[in-house]
Formats: structure tokens, C-alpha cells, sequence
């Protein structure tokens, strides 16, 4: 399926305000038509409650919402041209998957036999043709996503909405419908947005990231750069980085609480500066004539398995996240209190303007 030109006020163009208590939701999006837009962030960042009131299911206290030049703030629900899949699917029990994706379109109108052939379509489509008569009970979590993504589409919508879509799959069958996702989102000419917790979700499923916390956007942009370019704690722990804020001097980033650390890059004023933990050297002792510019006391607060290494939070001069293998971890005796020099080349930190 090829994606179609679409004119200048085709996508999405919204500001959505949302007051609920003392929490106060404020993000703006903005989407054309073929994108996928995934709002990235912590529990109870706002990211549901961006998403239910996209749908209508919350009321805007303020803002705008507009898809396709149409204004859809005062449009009921069951009136807007949108789509949802639901973190747990929610598809109907006692209804076949080809009735559970026929529901939309009958409920547009649609006769049963037209919609029950649109349905079969829809199936064969995401590969699901021969668990057209089956019920949810019958079918895997993969298979059970693929039917509610179904759903959704069988309506044709002009904006689907996507609620942690793959939070209930276990990890092996992630893999697999993830990549089916996204090549499903790739064929989708509508706008696409995708809610998640998950940085490897929306890193692999968006085109542009929308990263939020406290009820309101902290950075945003496409997934590469905000992998090599976080700006905040969060976003830098979610790929993996030490990251820091100071001042820049040539290359030198000085951080407010002392600490300075030499950078490849030459900045002057507000700067970041990160690197990953897998940069990170640790001794038992000083080191003498090392080649490392960057050199830090640290004390071991913590060890943790970290996939196949051993990741080592360190406190003291700076603060830091260590990778090593087990066998160092075991030749350098690291346990909670022991302290340690860390190291970190130049060459491997990434300093950039705040």
C-alpha cells in the first residue's frame, strides 16, 4: 500500500490541556499523515491522558483539536474518525475474530455480509486469515494484537491510537510483533500515535518522538537524536547514558557541583555533556600515566546484573554508571563501599549545547 500526498492541513495539529486535580496535562502535537508519533515517558507522566483525550474520552479544560483541517474538541467519540488498540485488546469474548473486526464497520452502517468481507480482508492482511472463526480464548497474545489492530483499521480511521500495544506479550513473542507492527504502521496512510513506557518500542515503531513528563513535553524529535542527545535523567537513563549539566570552556564541561570532565567537542556556555557506562574504566588504585583526561574518586554504592555485564552505580566526585564484565567485577573485588578511580576518555564523551 502506497502513502499518499496529502495537503497542508492534512495530520493532526493539537494542544492538549487537560486539568484533573493538581495535575495539569499540556502537550502539544503535531503530525502529518503516514507519521508515527510515540509520546515516551514514566508512569503517570500524562501520556494516557493525552491519548484518552485525543480519542474524546477526556474532556479538553483548554487548547485545540484538529484532524485533517476538522475541528474535533466538542466531537463525540463514537463520532471521530479515529482508531484505538487497547493495551489489553479488549477484544469481545463471545464474538469470532472475524466478528470482532466486522463490529466497526457495522456499526458505521455497513451491512453485515459487506462488513463480515471487509473484516476477511483485514484478516488476511495482517496474516490472521485461518483464525477468521476463532474466539479471543483460542487465539495467542500476538494473534489476539494483530485481530484488535484489525479492529481498529477495519474502520479506516484518520488517526489510530495505540495504548502500550505490546505491554502484554511476553518477550519472545514481542520480537516478532513488534517487527510486524511496524511494518503494519509503515503501509498506514493516516497518523499514527503510539503511547509507551518503553524506549526499544518506540525507538523501533516512531518516526518522532514526543517525550513527556510531569504533564508536559521535555524533549522531542526523532528517535536517533534523542538517543544521542538526551536533556534530561530520565531520557538519558531510558539509552543508557551518564549524562551531566555545566558550563562549557573550551573542552572542558564544569558541572555545579565541583566536578569538571573533558570532552572531545569545543562548546563555550550551557552544555551537556554524556557518555555510556560501557566508557567507563575502574582501578583499585590511582592510576599513574594513564591516558584518560577524565579521572574520578568514586565509592561503589551498588552492583546489579545488567544483561551480560555488571553494571556498578558509583558516588563520590561524580556520580556514575559503570559496565565491566563479571570476571573484571571479580579480579577488581568490587563490593558495596569498596572505592574505586574511574576513567573515561575524551574521545568517548559527547558534549553538546543546553
Amino acid at each position: 500500500m502506497e502513502k499518499t500526498e496529502g495537503t497542508a492541513a492534512d495530520g493532526l495539529d493539537a494542544r492538549l490541556v487537560v486539568e484533573r486535580g493538581a495535575f495539569r496535562l499540556d502537550v502539544a502535537l503535531t503530525a502529518a499523515p503516514g507519521d508515527v508519533v510515540a509520546l515516551l515517558g514514566p508512569n503517570g507522566a500524562g501520556k494516557t491522558t493525552a491519548l484518552r483525550a485525543l480519542a474524546g474520552l477526556v474532556p479538553l479544560s483548554d487548547g485545540h483539536l484538529r484532524l485533517d483541517g476538522a475541528e474535533l474538541d466538542r466531537t463525540p467519540p463514537e463520532a471521530r474518525p479515529v482508531g484505538v488498540v487497547f493495551q489489553d485488546y479488549l477484544l469481545f469474548p463471545h464474538l469470532t475474530a472475524l466478528d470482532n473486526v466486522a463490529f466497526g464497520p457495522r456499526c458505521q452502517g455497513v451491512s453485515k455480509a459487506q462488513a463480515r468481507t471487509q473484516a476477511a480482508g483485514w484478516l488476511e492482511r495482517l496474516g490472521l486469515a485461518e483464525h477468521a472463526g476463532a474466539k479471543p480464548r483460542r487465539l495467542s497474545g500476538g494473534q489476539a494484537q494483530r485481530v484488535a489492530l484489525a479492529r481498529a483499521l477495519a474502520t479506516r480511521p484518520r488517526l489510530l491510537l495505540l495504548d502500550e500495544p505490546l505491554a502484554a506479550l511476553d518477550a519472545r513473542t514481542r520480537l516478532d510483533v513488534r517487527a510486524q507492527l511496524r511494518h503494519h504502521l509503515a503501509d498506514f496512510e493516516a497518523v499514527a500515535v503510539l503511547v509507551t513506557h518503553d524506549p526499544l518500542d518506540a525507538m523501533v515503531l516512531a518516526d518522532h518522538l514526543v517525550v513527556v513528563e510531569d504533564g508536559r513535553v521535555v524533549q522531542e524529535g526523532a528517535p536517533s537524536h534523542i538517543a544521542r542527545r538526551p536533556r534530561t535523567d530520565y531520557i538519558a537513563h531510558l539509552v543508557g547514558l551518564n549524562l551531566y549539566r555545566g558550563r562549557a570552556e573550551g573542552h572542558t564541561v564544569r558541572l555545579d557541583g565541583g566536578a569538571a570532565i573533558t570532552a572531545d567537542e569545543e562548546l563555550t556556555g550551557p552544555a551537556f555533556v554524556a557518555f555510556p557506562p560501557s566508557a567507563v574504566t575502574l582501578h583499585r588504585e590511582r592510576p599513574t600515566g594513564a591516558s584518560a583526561r577524565n579521572l574520578w574518586r568514586c565509592e561503589v554504592a551498588g552492583l546489579e546484573t545488567h544483561g551480560d555485564r555488571i553494571r556498578a552505580d558509583l558516588t563520590g566526585e561524580l556520580p556514575l554508571a559503570a559496565d565491566l564484565t563479571t570476571v573484571a567485577a571479580a579480579e577488581l573485588g568490587l563490593h558495596p563501599g569498596v572505592t574505586v578511580w574511574a576513567t573515561v576518555k575524551a574521545t568517548q564523551t559527547h558534549a553538546y549545547r543546553d
